[in-house]
């Protein structure tokens, strides 16, 4: 019988539990988290099993995914090789090891279009939905049935594929909550990707998730944001599942988000054409619905110090001119990545002491003790606000 969530054996992160306290307490008291969270390696570690690989990691857009020439897809989620298949829309996901000796079956980041998986090692063979089908000059002790691959949670929701590597998270909707709500009067799925940008941040992912969180900062380092939204306006939102999010207002006479607030699409139909939303869904995917487009950042942590960013624009299929806003984000992210750089540097020092957090950062103390109880072996999805 295959573990549940329920049956998990609860593993601590290796921080300090007195340093660890101090982030958990309530806004006013709590500071953002040690220096060890932000520079060690053995609070990565820790993070790629349990919060990448044991929970609900986005692994892209399912139209990037497919391909009419590809069938497989190498992945590595967290710390643990998976492999993606797909026989027309028969999507799934399974490890990335073969039964017989535990070889890779295709590296991480490689494809291949084969009608079925073939083991680089000894020659197993295997159908796309995982059954065992050869095994070359070998008579097995038992049935093929029971040497098929592991598969592996997948669900996919408005457009993107999200895999649970361990295979022992709480289903994805329960994972998602109350977020659906307010994502799916944009349609994501409906919508085509018009523009990517990737980014290689020198800081660690959480100080990026931080940074996205709150627009205290915004006065300071954001002259072209603050010229078409308050960064002092909007609301944070609450409800179940493993997310954190909020809204700001287009200032009066701005269309969007664009270095002049016009936009050259249209508004998406059913959608307050005034405001703008900022939804992290935990560990790695951050939607940013607008009046007349959606834009997603994809998160991989390369290195304690480095996150592979990926910075994607979702349009209406029939919109024709997407830089107003592709532009606009460009200009914005570089601004972030650098403020988060520096970030790194300072949590770096001998002479880092976490700060507190302003009143306006209220959704970064959200996320903050979000992950700190995840730390602590909580279930990110079960935490109340």
């Amino acid at each position: 019988m295959a573990p549940t969530c329920q049956d998990k054996e609860v593993t601590i992160a290796p921080i300090a539990p007195e340093d660890l306290e101090r982030s958990l307490r309530d806004l006013g008291e709590a500071t953002m988290f040690p220096s060890a969270a932000y520079t060690d390696p053995a609070v990565l570690a820790f993070e790629r099993r349990h919060f990448f690989a044991g929970s609900w990691v986005c692994v892209g857009r399912n139209s990037d995914l497919r391909s009419p020439k590809v069938t497989q897809r190498g992945l590595m989620i967290g710390d643990i090789p998976v492999i993606l298949t797909w026989n027309g829309d028969d999507l799934r996901a399974f490890a990335n090891t073969c039964r017989h000796r535990g070889h890779e079956l295709l590296p991480d980041g490689e494809t291949s279009g084969g009608r079925g998986i073939a083991c680089p090692y000894h020659g197993w063979g295997y159908a796309l939905d995982g059954s065992l089908i050869a095994t070359p000059n070998m008579e097995l002790n038992g049935s093929k049935a029971d040497f098929s691959l592991r598969p592996l949670p997948l669900a996919e929701w408005q457009g993107w594929v999200f895999i649970n590597a361990t295979g022992d998270a709480a289903p994805f909707a329960e994972h998602l909550g109350a977020m659906d709500e307010y994502i799916s009067p944009y349609s994501p799925a409906d919508l085509v990707v018009a523009d990517r940008h990737s980014y290689v941040v020198n800081a660690n992912w959480k100080l990026i998730v931080e940074n996205y969180h709150e627009c205290y900062h915004c006065p300071s380092i954001h002259p072209e944001l603050c010229e078409v939204t308050p960064p002092d306006s909007g609301d944070n939102m609450h409800g179940s599942g493993a997310w954190v999010g909020g809204s700001m207002y287009l200032r009066d006479g701005m269309d969007t988000m664009s270095l002049d607030g016009k936009s050259t699409g249209h508004n998406l139909p059913g959608v307050d054409p005034t405001l703008v939303l900022y939804l992290g869904l935990f560990p790695n995917l951050l939607i940013s619905p607008h009046p007349d487009y959606v834009m997603a950042h994809r998160m991989l942590p390369l290195d304690v110090d480095r996150t592979w960013v990926e910075c994607t624009w979702l349009f209406p299929a029939d919109v024709e001119d997407v830089s107003y806003g592709v532009k606009f984000w460009d200009i914005t992210n570089r601004q972030d990545w650098a403020a988060c750089e520096s970030v790194q540097r300072g949590v770096t020092s001998p002479h880092f002491v976490p700060g507190p957090f302003a009143d306006s950062e209220d959704a970064v103390h959200q996320w903050v003790r979000l992950v700190g109880r995840a730390y602590q072996g909580q279930a990110p999805h079960r935490q109340q606000f």
